[in-house]
């Protein structure tokens, strides 16, 4: 049995997940106890099949868009997230190209900075805008 709480709503739920035996599409049975609403069994589900966060990170701004000394390009960066939850397992791998990335200003929050993410149909997207 795992245990989790339930991140969906604010009462955070103690869940409490069995697995079964697998079924006909790959996955184990489970039985969800503990939760208040069908979110929250949903939320389980989820956790324990495939679970994904919305990341956040820095990319660096690139050095022709900052004027000044060369101790502002080493410091400089902006601020960044998936536009939609990322597969655990794939984490690692976006945060390396995230940090690899360069910006070039001006950045206005929501624009694009890496489009569809390996095919994946997440953006890393601005989170504040950056005048040059």
């Amino acid at each position: 049995m795992k245990e989790l709480t339930c991140i969906v709503c604010p009462i955070g739920c103690s869940l409490n997940v069995e697995e079964g035996a697998p079924g006909a599409d790959g996955f184990a049975s489970l039985t969800i106890s503990g939760n208040r609403c069908p979110r929250g069994a949903a939320y389980a589900r989820e956790e324990i099949r495939s679970p994904r966060r919305v990341v956040t990170a820095t990319c660096a701004i690139a050095e022709e868009s900052i004027a000044g000394s060369h101790s502002a390009i080493n410091t400089r960066r902006i601020p960044v997230k998936t536009s939609a939850p990322c597969p655990r397992e794939k984490i690692d791998e976006l945060l390396k190209e995230v940090y690899h990335t360069k910006v070039k200003l001006p950045v206005n929050s929501g624009d694009k900075i890496i489009a569809d993410w390996q095919g994946s149909g997440i953006d890393i997207v601005a989170v504040r805008a950056v005048e040059g």
